[in-house]
């Protein structure tokens, strides 16, 4: 039997920056729109910046690539997927590349956990995990909880268009 990962994980708060919301929209929404191409430019990134190209492979080892356009500047962003649980679980990292390669200067790995509010909607919670107190210093002082507030925002707003 294989092993699993923690559906949880246990926070280091010299590492690890996380916040938690709750979405008005249902959880199998939130997944698609993290997991299909066509939904990803429509909230990855805060406006006015934005997502010109996506590229997912969903599998565990599979690609999670985006390119953004941050004021002109065009930026890849490639990682991998490592853990996939349909509507509950998805984390990435750009720690690897497509095919295992170690990426020279990785910043951090994504955690998102969704599950079902009490009062109906999406709890939704968001995990950046760093190598080092100092990466996750610099990216706390990026504006982490403003950035990937903004965008869960923007998802939110976005998936509510797509509610019938």
């Amino acid at each position: 039997m294989i092993p699993t990962l923690d559906p949880a994980p246990t926070l280091d708060p010299s590492t690890d920056l996380s916040f938690t919301r709750t979405l008005a929209v249902p959880r199998a929404l939130v997944w698609d729109c993290w997991t299909k191409p066509e939904h990803i430019p429509h909230f990855f990134i805060p406006a006015p910046n934005k997502v010109t190209a996506v590229d997912l492979d969903l599998r565990v080892g599979g690609r999670f690539n985006t390119t953004f356009d941050v004021d002109g500047n065009l930026m890849d962003n490639n990682g991998v997927y490592l853990e996939i649980v349909p509507q509950e679980k998805l984390v990435f990292t750009d720690a690897y590349s497509e095919g295992w390669k170690p990426a020279p200067e990785p910043f951090m790995t994504a955690i998102l956990l969704l599950s079902d509010a009490p009062q109906g909607g999406t709890t939704y919670t968001a995990i950046a995990r760093h190598r080092s107190p100092e990466t996750a210093k610099t990216h706390k002082e990026m504006g982490f909880y403003d950035g990937w507030g903004t965008v869960v925002t923007q998802l939110e707003t976005y998936a509510k268009g797509l509610m019938p």
